[in-house]
């Protein structure tokens, strides 16, 4: 197997080589075909690798490929840890690129950086395959500062573009915070287990715990060392999977190209903060403390951040803030130790979350590259399968029965109202509560670009067509699944054996093994849903966008004006981006400036450089007044210090 999972990293990486270095040499053609040949061996030896492990019950590959260095008993490898937890990302992974990869063919195909543009998503996949088949946290963290610089090159590949250039700096300023916590976490794990290795320290996690050992922070003040090490890991995935407050720089990632919105909204960059924390399930299950931290934040990103889609009028900004609500979705899962709920939700989520973000692609190519969606209307008529796939996205993210996102969503629902971790109250509130905000946020997108008064102009209107069939196949191949797979998988990946030896979940807190007695199929959960709460609210967020932006349309603004300061509030975001400049950016530059005034002018130069040199010269010029050159002078001064002298010996 170990040659196969070579070829599955390694032929993304060949296509982005071969197509960034020679683009000029092989062409625009030559550069899609060659990144789209990589990724497609990749996702078909993915789903030979899945199928070997699923079907052909071959054993779980744990090895080592490459020792990069050693120091002592600790070794620095390369290797892969491919189980079905893993099998089942690498085969995501690689079908969503390969989509997005087709996908690309279409939308940019005017843009002077097309080779560039395939190299660059070709290495993401690389990335992403590197990080999730890690087998140790050495590769791991390699994997996962790749993501964030390839991240950092596609938010800002227009980089004429002064917003794209503010957006990526901004993604990798904040990811560089979260990456210290992370860096913090795996630092632990080498201090107190001694090695990197995934197997070895997930052996020893519990006789860890056991022993207590702790941290003195301050004075009397001790921390639990194992709960430190699970916080500070968590503090990387609030980065890269963009949890409050970490989660400012991904709506701002919309300044790239669509195709790459797609990528990194459904299968590479924030999912990664997911997958790790379900892969660190051996080491979560031992602190509370991080499982509540964990609730907590997934259910404030769920709740709040899909309040802020509700006002956005940018349709890829609509679906980003989807996005955070999902991501948030996700992680409550995990902190309610429905880590399988949460990893079954990221498989269902990348799916429909790709086909939202490369069907709001063609639309925008249709519109000419306009993205506002008060500028929109009525295209469901000259955009038939692009509206007919967007629609089947838009029913699978809010959950609607029978669709994949419903079978994920209200599986992490119940799994927040069955948990008994602190925090857990608040986290059934919020998501219960995201089921209304999310289908309000969605099919008001729905109603203001496929349906209601056409908005455009006339020229627009001429020039309006269906998108060619290299972009909406891609969104039919990515529609099926979002349908699918959600009732063909629950019973497995949450109820069967499927995550067995990748995930691990503590009697006390598994809530999955309490929902498997409700549990008996995937049709009568649905028909079961009928009697839920969560249905209707679902269908409450549906008449009101209805009746706001289909039926009353003037009742937004009338809403907005009535209830103006939280409109404000919303529209500045709860003013993160202004604190963050105000009080974080122009506060360091500040302190910056005050500490080269007063310590590098004042104190440095001032005291200890030019203070010494004057002081040197007042005593060199006293020196020089008592050099008189007098003979006389200089016998009274011997004769006063010889009778000093004799005065010490006496007294003495």
């Amino acid at each position: 197997m170990q040659n196969t999972l070579l070829a599955i990293v390694l032929a993304p990486l060949l296509g982005a080589i071969i197509a960034g270095l020679f683009g000029k040499q092989i062409g625009r053609k030559g550069a899609h075909w060659v990144t789209i040949l990589g990724v497609g061996i990749a996702f078909v030896l993915s789903v030979y690798v899945f199928k070997q492990l699923t079907m052909d019950d071959v054993e779980v590959f744990n090895g080592t490929i490459y020792t990069w260095a050693q120091i002592g008993q600790l070794h620095f490898e390369v290797g892969f840890l491919v189980d079905n937890l893993t099998a089942m990302m690498m085969v995501v992974v690689t079908f969503v690129s390969l989509m997005v990869h087709i996908y690309t063919i279409g939308y940019m195909k005017d843009d002077p950086g097309y080779q560039r543009f395939f190299s660059y998503i070709a290495l993401f996949t690389f990335s992403m395959l590197m990080l999730v088949m890690a087998n140790n946290f050495l590769q791991l963290f390699f994997g996962w500062e790749a993501v964030g610089l390839v991240s950092y090159l596609l938010i800002g590949f227009w980089y004429k573009k002064p917003t794209a250039i503010y957006a990526n700096m901004k993604a990798f300023l904040v990811n560089r915070i979260g990456d210290f916590g992370f860096l913090l976490g795996i630092a632990g794990v080498m201090a107190y287990f001694g090695t990197l290795d995934y197997s070895t320290v997930f052996a020893n996690a519990e006789s860890f715990a056991a022993t207590n050992t702790t941290l003195n922070v301050w004075g009397d003040t001790n921390w639990s060392a194992l709960s430190m090490i699970c916080i500070g890991l968590f503090v990387g995935a609030m980065g890269k999977s963009a949890q409050v407050p970490l989660h400012v720089w991904l709506p701002d990632s919309m300044e790239g190209p669509t195709p790459i919105s797609a990528l990194i909204h459904a299968a590479t960059m924030v999912t990664a903060g997911v997958f790790m924390v379900a892969r660190m399930s051996p080491l979560f299950e031992f602190s509370e403390t991080a499982l509540s931290m964990v609730l907590v934040v997934g259910a404030t990103t769920a709740l709040f951040m899909g309040f802020l889609g509700v006002i956005q009028n940018d349709i890829k900004r609509v679906i980003a803030y989807s996005t955070l609500s999902q991501l948030g979705y996700m992680v409550v899962a995990l902190g309610a130790s429905a880590y399988a709920a949460g990893v079954f939700h990221l498989m269902t989520h990348a799916f429909f979350k790709a086909l939202l973000f490369l069907a709001a692609g063609s639309v925008i190519i249709g519109m000419h590259h306009e993205q506002d969606m008060r500028k929109m209307g009525g295209l469901r008529k000259y955009m038939p399968i692009t509206y007919i796939t967007m629609l089947i996205g838009t029913l699978s993210l809010i959950g609607t029965p029978l669709f994949s996102g419903f079978y994920s969503k209200d599986m992490i629902i119940e799994a927040a109202a069955d948990s008994h971790l602190w925090g857990s109250g608040y986290a059934y509130f919020a998501v219960i509560a995201s089921v209304f905000v999310t289908a309000l946020y969605s099919f008001r997108l729905i109603f203001l670009v496929f349906h209601g008064k056409e908005r455009f102009d006339d020229h627009t209107r001429e020039h309006l067509k269906e998108s060619p069939a290299v972009v909406w196949v891609p969104l039919v191949l990515l529609a099926i699944p979002s349908i699918v797979i959600g009732a063909y998988y629950i019973e497995p990946m949450l109820f069967g054996n499927f995550f067995n030896g990748s995930i691990e979940v503590h009697e006390s807190h598994n809530v999955l093994a309490e929902l498997a007695h409700e549990f008996h199929g995937s049709w009568t959960m649905a028909w079961h849903s009928f009697t839920q709460l969560p249905l209707y609210l679902l269908l409450g967020g549906v008449l009101t966008a209805w009746l706001f932006y289909s039926k009353y349309t003037e009742l937004p603004a009338k809403a907005a004006d009535k209830m103006s300061a939280l409109y404000t509030l919303l529209k500045k975001k709860y003013y993160f981006d202004e604190f963050n400049q105000k009080v974080l950016a122009d506060g360091m530059v500040g302190l910056g400036r005050d500490l080269s005034k007063w310590g590098d002018q004042g104190l440095i130069d001032g005291v200890i450089v030019n203070g010494s040199a004057t002081m040197v010269g007042r005593v060199a010029g006293w020196l020089r007044g008592i050099q008189t050159g007098y003979l006389y002078h200089y016998a009274f001064a011997m004769l006063v210090g010889l009778l000093g002298f004799l005065s010490w010996l006496l007294i003495s």
